[in-house]
């Protein structure tokens, strides 16, 4: 047959394919995460907030990062909504002690779960309902504030048409191996959203930060169209309501959320298998755009090297010289500015591990989530 006959011609016409969409979006979509550059500004903006925070059995993590969110340097009137969703240790009377001090703290107690609503959409959208202002700022419990002017520098990411604000969730720095992958992994995810909304074509945002106007959680009638599935309450939320127009990043260091990575492979996995489990319900052209990112970086390598056995080595090299040259600089400039420059180094190790990733992961796509968020 003549496709036989021709194998290594086909081969490398598919390994340059693969190539031009991968170079496609790096120079397209994911530049535009490189060269952004934040508008000055000559006042900011300081509109009163409500920051939510949902916990159950969250008493230490609070003890921990609660604080860091009541002393932020915002002079503006804003309050600190936390809802206590059925907890059994020691998070009321650690509410209690707080309010002594802060009387910004305002407590919601949830002591039941909403038959039908599944995961952590009924004790947020509790808070939203008792929050008294129209900017809400959302975070966990596990999340702490990269600094003081965590919510001045998320509001100025407002404005006059912004109903959404994503910003950055990223983890604490640790000397292990995995502490690296998870960092890579979520500044990935990053890149990647982040890109896409300046690109016009925001898909998600993470809980542990971010920022939306009531109206728009009303207007949409809150999580009603998601209440079955356990997660979603930021990503399917952000990619139901948000717009190319709607829509805002904030990337400074300061207003970023940090908290502690799992320290083992196995709770990691279990982590990353109940975010991926909401994937499948994203529009469906975020859909084909994610999945046609994820499959051509999967099969630039095997076809390198494919490409180099049996077609031209020094071919093959140069078309992944080019793609490696883009890549380093999207990644080189894009880590810098998510705080995340420490990770360069092992960019390529990282590349690799991501062919490893998408094998383990696949199957999360078609997995069932568990129903508690906690």
């Amino acid at each position: 047959m003549i496709i036989l006959d021709y194998w290594r011609e086909i081969v490398f016409a598919v390994f340059c394919l693969v190539t031009f969409i991968q170079l496609f979006y790096y120079i397209a979509i994911f530049s535009r995460l490189a060269f952004y550059k934040v508008a000055p500004k000559f006042h900011s903006q300081q509109q009163p907030v409500s920051v939510i925070i949902c916990a159950r059995d969250e008493a230490d993590n609070l003890a921990r990062n609660l604080p860091g969110v009541l002393v932020q340097n915002y002079p503006t009137s804003n309050e600190v909504i936390l809802v206590n969703h059925n907890s059994t240790d020691d998070t009321k009377y650690l509410i209690e002690e707080f309010q002594r001090t802060f009387k910004n703290l305002m407590p919601v107690s949830l002591t039941q779960d909403a038959m039908m609503i599944s995961g952590k959409k009924f004790p947020l959208s509790m808070g939203i309902k008792s929050a008294r202002y129209e900017t809400l700022l959302l975070t966990d419990a596990d999340c702490v504030p990269a600094s003081e002017n965590w919510i001045q520098l998320m509001q100025d990411g407002y404005k006059p048409e912004t109903e959404i604000v994503l910003g950055y969730g990223a983890y604490t720095k640790a000397g292990s191996f995995l502490n690296k992958i998870i960092r890579f992994e979520t500044y990935h995810s990053a890149l990647q959203y982040l890109s896409y909304a300046l690109a016009g074509i925001p898909y998600m945002g993470v809980g542990r930060n971010l920022s939306y106007k009531k109206e728009i959680f009303f207007k949409n009638k809150g999580f009603s169209s998601m209440n079955f599935i356990p997660g979603g309450d930021d990503d399917l939320f952000i990619n139901k309501v948000a717009t190319k127009t709607n829509t805002a990043i904030v990337i400074d260091p300061e207003a970023h959320t940090l908290s502690k990575a799992k320290k083992t492979w196995e709770e990691w996995f279990t982590q990353k298998t109940r975010h991926y489990s909401t994937a499948k319900y994203y529009q469906k052209k975020h859909k084909w755009l994610l999945g046609m990112y994820s499959v051509t970086q999967f099969l630039f390598y095997p076809l390198f090297i494919f490409t180099a056995i049996f077609f031209s080595w020094w071919i093959a090299l140069c078309i992944f010289g080019v793609r490696l040259i883009v890549q380093a600089f999207i990644y080189f400039t894009t880590m810098k500015k998510l705080n995340e420059a420490d990770l360069f180094p092992l960019f390529l190790l990282f590349e690799l591990w991501m062919c490893v990733y998408y094998i383990l992961f696949l199957p999360a796509l078609f997995k069932k989530a568990k129903k508690s968020w906690n």
